[in-house]
């Protein structure tokens, strides 16, 4: 069995690469860090793991990426890099924001193209997004990641049951978890008043889920919680409120 790790040097994607490989999977592991990874092949000692730096903030290493690999039988696909941008989006720069939907987008999409391709021939395998509770809502101050994630969640959705529809044994998920105690923060320059779970626990919540064949998958019984009573609320009290809790991480509430 063979995995393949997206955003796999730190966070809940150095997480996954831990347990899968616990479970027996060969690794793939994926990210822009070079150093990082290798630390992480190093640490993994029961099984193969195949480094390779790519940054798919750059839309073509997608396609460069599933044809380097389209001949090894990815039997697992968890798509985890991604990262977000605070601030307005007046102030937010466009080249930042392009980066991010090539990230959280436009790889995801052309990796769970190319590779469901694939494992529908065979009719099998198990494709991993990674979304956020973000994607079930607007985000003020948080606008393009918020609408990046509401992209993963509503995409694997619609998959999901087009494979159900076909009776496709191959399955795919999407992980959305609230915050959690990773690097995103350092990179979105922000911080989360609410106490983050920790990656370990998410990444082997979200793998156990996704082979027992759950389409979206949300850790931590806080966040369970919050998608429940959200229904209770309108779209335009959901975004007001998006901006009253993304603005306390600014001290700005205005």
């Amino acid at each position: 069995m063979k995995a393949l790790i997206t955003g796999a040097s730190s966070g809940i994607g150095r997480e996954f690469a831990l347990y899968l490989a616990e479970l027996g999977y060969d690794l793939i592991i994926c990210a822009r860090s070079t150093d990082k990874l290798n630390a992480l092949k190093d640490e993994i000692k029961n099984v193969s793991v195949r480094v390779i730096t790519i940054d798919l903030s750059r839309e073509a290493d997608a396609f460069d990426l599933y044809e380097h690999l389209r001949e090894e039988n990815i039997d697992v696909l968890i798509n985890n890099a991604g990262f977000g941008a605070y601030g307005k989006f007046l102030d937010v720069p466009v080249e930042r924001e392009m980066e991010l939907i090539h990230t959280n987008v436009s790889s995801v999409h052309i990796l769970t193209k190319c590779f469901l391709k694939d494992m529908a021939e065979k009719n099998s395998g198990l494709i991993l997004n990674v979304g956020s509770m973000a994607g079930f809502s607007a985000g003020p101050k948080l606008s393009s990641y918020y609408a990046s994630k509401n992209y993963v969640v509503r995409l694997t959705q619609a998959v999901s049951e087009e494979l159900r529809r076909d009776g496709s044994k191959v399955k795919i998920s999407v992980l959305c978890p609230g915050p959690v105690n990773t690097n995103f923060n350092n990179v979105a320059d922000v911080s989360f008043s609410a106490k983050g779970l920790e990656p370990r626990n998410v990444a082997r919540y979200a793998f156990d889920k996704a082979r027992q064949g759950k389409t979206v998958i949300i850790p931590g019984f806080g966040m369970k919680a919050v998608k429940f009573f959200e229904r209770f609320l309108s779209e335009n009290a959901l975004t007001r409120l998006s901006y009253n809790v993304q603005s306390k991480k600014d001290g700005n509430g205005k």
